[in-house]
């Protein structure tokens, strides 16, 4: 029997494999980490079929992250000026009960918020949506998969009638041409790249373009590198599309057959000429057609975007004028193509099957949709119109509700908004504006924690036992393999236990994750994300499967499902759409026609440059875990700037000097890094530090809330700046912070 146990990475949406043993073995050293306690040993599992045991820097050392700075105890203040003190768990969940009951009962249910992650285990988010949604009617919950990847869902939806990325990893070795954009694959998605970039070395008549402001390690490897002006994406999909229809790339059987609304879009796209775009996009006509020429004359075409497409004002119109590329020229349900967002988060796609947004329900259903909520209730066995028929607040909105008073109680787990969120400074305002907030999360100190009523500890990667999905419809059983340092609970299990002195005890009686999971798989049944195939025990002897893997209807058990002999729309496949039908009434999947706005704050004389923003190779969002890890403190020592030589030299910014950048709601210090990797009149800077890890270098203290009419989703990869050199260093807390009591 092997030693190893095997488990997920609880970074990036790309979903590797892990295999992790004990860190004290006969006849071994032990790894001990700066504080003494011994590391479990992490290695890549090589039967994982999405990463094939590649790990980068982030897996390989998750386990140095484990016993640093932990919350091991309920802690309960009354006021934000006031010291944290310890409580029991009976006195915390009483606590909590007491003000939901007396916020539902005097405000309603609609005053009740609840903001989540995509670093939840699927039965985390399940028992959180069945708590919030059903029994306590509010849809006032939402994730930060809200600001990672509502505009994927929103493109996918309205394109082909339902949530879900067709392509699978696989598709990364088999195409012809690569189209990458808005992603900076190589840091963001790395096992992802290395398969990619492997291939493509082997196979030189395989392209691979890159769309991106900046020369990043993505860019390096690309056959052609776009790098347009931020905000010109459409600008570009429509101008390769005009050449596509110009030339004659286009399938017109498969419109015709299996599409609909294409005389919209080829309407819009004859405004996009070659000389239009290029100048539009500052990138010469001669690059743009040999994009267009590279798709046009591909027999496999995938495209790869993550959320320098999603987090954008046109984020939905973005993912839809990628699919339309596709549509146009067939380039979907067949091996090496199709249009395939990379997801950001751990667990953001198994959120988005648990109904884990405000406008969602289980089973990839909509709270707006009438049959959706009945088929829920009845699952649930509550009364027909218990879940409200209104979509709830987004993350955005719980910010401004806290600000007008209309939220009474906020509820926080597993991720970090005074961090994280856009206009940070109004963000933080209203967080200490809020009547009673609940923290629950793994660590302590997190920025977050300082606006908190209520701190519960949680358990976190490798405490408890669940389930997650990747970017390519994987899902992996994460395996515990340690018990929860002190008082320390599992998400599900908080969530499940206020539902029980709610009185809600038949609803929440799961005697493990296991039972947790299996109801919600059952939510699935006929639907486009149909897991009632999969089971705890089927992932853990069969290892990880792919969605749809629906269950033979005359098999009771969970042992030996036989799949269903390919029900329409929902083979047991490693790619969707391979029938050409769409979850659309019709059967078609849609153009979208969308003419460019470009950006939600474009540059002007005041502020003339654009920031964008991104992750960095070895950190993680915003360093709560990452940030305490030592040998990637020193990967990524402090956060800088990158600046384009000319626009240095205009300013007089020299290499390291500090920069202050404005935007019209806040400012931040950062040393400058010149380079031509930045387009001229572009500035880059990582999004990584909070107030915990350096003095005033919080990129999201210059971000604006302005989002995507249709997913909601805020424009963080673009704001206008302006910059100004600075003489005095910036500080950098590159400490290693003091182990909590708690």
């Amino acid at each position: 029997m092997s030693e190893f146990i095997k488990t997920l990475c609880p970074y990036c949406g790309v979903g590797c494999g892990l295999e992790v043993s004990p860190p004290a073995q006969q006849g071994k050293a032990t790894h001990r980490d700066s504080q003494g306690n011994p590391i479990w040993r992490v290695r890549g599992d090589k039967a994982h079929p999405s990463s094939q045991g590649m790990v980068c820097v982030k897996g390989a050392t998750i386990a140095e992250s484990l016993d640093k700075n932990r919350l091991h105890y309920p802690m309960v203040r009354d006021s934000l000026d006031r010291e944290f003190r310890r409580v029991s768990w009976d006195e915390a969940f009483d606590t909590i009960v007491n003000r939901l009951q007396t916020v539902r009962f005097t405000q309603g249910p609609e005053a009740i918020c609840m903001y989540g992650s995509g670093q939840f285990q699927t039965e985390d988010y399940y028992t959180a949506q069945k708590l919030m949604k059903g029994c306590l009617g509010s849809n006032n919950f939402d994730a930060n998969s809200r600001l990672c990847m509502s505009s994927a869902v929103a493109g996918y939806i309205q394109s082909f009638g339902s949530d879900g990325p067709p392509c699978c990893y696989e598709d990364l070795e088999l195409t012809d041409c690569a189209f990458l954009i808005g992603t900076n694959t190589a840091e963001c998605h790395p096992i992802v790249f290395n398969r990619l970039e492997k291939y493509h070395r082997k196979n030189r008549k395989v392209k691979m373009i890159v769309v991106d402001p900046r020369h990043t390690p993505t860019a390096e490897a690309a056959d052609l590198h776009l790098a347009i002006r931020p905000g010109t994406d459409i600008d570009l999909l429509n101008g390769i599309a005009h050449l596509l229809m110009r030339w004659g790339h286009i399938d017109t059987m498969f419109i015709e057959d299996c599409t609909s609304n294409f005389s919209a879009y080829a309407e819009v796209i004859r405004h996009y000429p070659p000389e239009v775009v290029a100048r539009q996009c500052g990138i010469s006509i001669e690059n743009l057609e040999t994009a267009a020429r590279y798709w046009g004359e591909s027999q496999r075409v995938l495209s790869l975007w993550s959320m320098g497409v999603n987090q954008s004002s046109e984020g939905t119109a973005k993912v839809r004028t990628i699919i339309n590329l596709h549509l146009m020229t067939g380039q979907i349900g067949k091996p090496g193509s199709g249009p395939f967002s990379l997801t950001g988060q751990p667990n953001a796609m198994g959120g988005r099957e648990a109904g884990g947004l405000a406008h969602l329900l289980p089973g990839y259903r909509l709270v707006k949709n009438d049959q959706h909520r009945a088929e829920v209730e009845d699952v649930w066995k509550i009364k027909r119109g218990q879940i409200s028929a209104n979509p709830g607040l987004t993350a955005w909105d719980m910010i401004t509700g806290l600000e007008n008073g209309s939220v009474g109680l906020l509820w926080i787990a597993a991720t970090n908004p005074a961090v994280s969120m856009p206009d940070l400074e109004r963000t933080k305002k209203a967080l200490l504006r809020s009547p009673f907030t609940i923290y629950q999360d793994a660590y302590y100190p997190t920025e977050t924690a300082a606006y908190a009523h209520v701190l519960l500890p949680a358990a976190q990667w490798g405490e408890k036992t669940g389930v997650m999905t990747n970017s390519e419809r994987t899902v992996t059983l994460c395996q515990a393999f340690r018990q929860p340092p002190r008082e320390a609970k599992a998400d599900w299990e908080i969530f499940a236990e206020v539902g029980r002195r709610l009185g809600f005890v038949k609803e929440f009686s799961f005697a493990n994750s296991a039972e947790v999971y299996a109801e919600f798989t059952q939510l699935t049944r006929g639907r486009p994300c149909d897991m009632t195939g999969i089971s705890h025990e089927q992932l853990k002897t069969q290892g990880p499967t792919q969605w749809p893997h629906p269950k033979d209807e005359g098999d009771k058990g969970d042992q030996g499902a036989k799949l269903l002999p390919h029900p329409p729309h929902l083979p047991h496949s490693k790619r969707l759409y391979t029938d050409l039908r769409f979850h659309t009434p019709d059967g078609r999947a849609r153009f979208g026609a969308y003419y460019s706005k470009g950006l939600a704050e474009p540059p002007d004389p005041d502020y003339p440059f654009v920031l964008t923003n991104g992750r960095l190779y070895g950190h993680w969002h915003t360093q709560t875990r990452t940030g305490r890890i030592e040998k990637i403190r020193s990967m990524h020592p402090q956060p800088f700037i990158e600046i384009h030589p000319r626009d240095a030299a205009q300013l007089g910014i020299s290499e390291n000097q500090l920069v202050e950048v404005r935007s019209r709601r806040g400012q931040a210090n950062f040393p400058a890094k010149v380079t031509k990797a930045i387009a001229p009149g572009t500035v880059f800077v990582p999004m990584h530090w909070g107030a915990l890890w350096a003095d005033n270098a919080e990129a999201n203290a210059l971000t604006h809330p302005e989002s995507c009419p249709d997913s909601l989703q805020p424009e963080l990869k673009a704001c206008a700046v302006q910059l100004i050199p600075v003489a005095h260093k910036m500080v950098v807390k590159n400490y290693q912070l003091q182990s909590s009591q708690w």
